[in-house]
């Protein structure tokens, strides 16, 4: 094989400096050097890649025509010694982040722009499972990150950074029964005897009693699914205000006005991570990028 990294960085090297001499300061090199690395490689190619006629190393039309190959080459290289050096300093092959689906609106997307940026070659995956699918995820090794609301009661094995906030607020169709049935504003304990619908986990027994009111309550794993149902009249839900606000506006929701409490649950939306499994590189670094972005009142802590 002609071409080497050497001779290749030595070829692009002549071309941008214009001359042997210039490349060799490039390179660190003396120009015999270079001169008889370019000598070698047209032997073996048997081309000439450049005139000599000249007091400069003017470039043929057979090396103008090597050019864009040798500097696809050259890239392609950096970029697998720059992998390779990340991997060494502890990069991990692949980053998956575990994702509530009411959370996909929040700005957790923005760090990643930056680790794309700083570590080209990790491979980003991103889940959207229900927030008690996205925790076992952690303990399963499924996932090294999860970005899920703050959890109601904690556990030894997690970490977290706190970097948002989201507020729920429970809507119902304008043409549920249980609107016009009522002579009055619906209380907050009326939800209870109304069917719900939920992001949660398949597993019925994993339940957080800030989420799930109802005493019958259908299940989805996603958000959108639960919107689609509770504008069919099949019932209420907690969903992000972020995402019912138009729907709201438009009068396709409504959003409960309760008589007795605010219509609104803020909470506080956290990147969890597993305490027992050592981070790579990517994560950490994307959980520094979200602790930038946390509140003020949060980052002296």
């Amino acid at each position: 094989m002609a071409f080497s990294s050497d001779n290749v960085k030595i070829f692009l090297a002549v071309l941008d400096g214009g001359s042997f001499s210039a490349a060799a300061r490039m390179l660190g090199r003396v120009p015999s050097a270079v001169s008889m690395a370019i000598s070698q490689l047209e032997a073996e190619l048997d081309l000439v890649l450049f005139d000599r006629t000249a007091r400069d190393a003017r470039p043929t039309d057979m090396a103008r025509a090597l050019e864009p190959d040798a500097r696809l080459l050259a890239s392609t290289l950096r970029q697998l010694d720059a992998h390779a050096l990340a991997m060494h300093q502890g990069l991990e092959r692949k980053l998956t982040l575990a994702v509530a689906p009411e959370l996909l609106s929040v700005p957790w997307a923005k760090p990643l722009a930056v680790l794309a940026e700083e570590f080209p070659s990790l491979e980003v995956e991103v889940l959207s499972t229900p927030q008690a699918d996205a925790m076992r995820m952690l303990y399963e090794d499924c996932a090294q990150l999860a970005v899920v609301f703050e959890r109601h009661a904690g556990n030894d094995r997690e970490a977290f950074q706190e970097f948002s906030s989201e507020m729920l607020v429970a809507v119902i169709s304008p043409q549920h029964p249980a609107l016009k049935a009522k002579k009055r504003k619906l209380r907050y304990e009326d939800l209870y005897d109304i069917r719900q619908i939920a992001v949660a986990s398949r597993d019925a027994s994993v339940s957080d009693p800030r989420f799930f009111l109802a005493r019958q309550i259908w299940r989805t794993d996603n958000h959108l699914a639960t919107l689609s149902l509770v504008r069919e009249g099949l019932g209420w839900a907690y969903l992000p205000h972020s995402l019912v606000q138009a729907q709201i506006d438009s009068g396709a929701l409504a959003a409960i006005d309760f008589d007795n409490i605010s219509n609104q649950l803020r909470l506080w939306v956290d990147v969890v991570w597993n305490k027992d499994k050592p981070l790579g590189l990517g994560a950490q670094r994307f959980i520094a990028l979200m602790r930038e972005m946390a509140p003020s009142r949060r980052k002296g802590k």
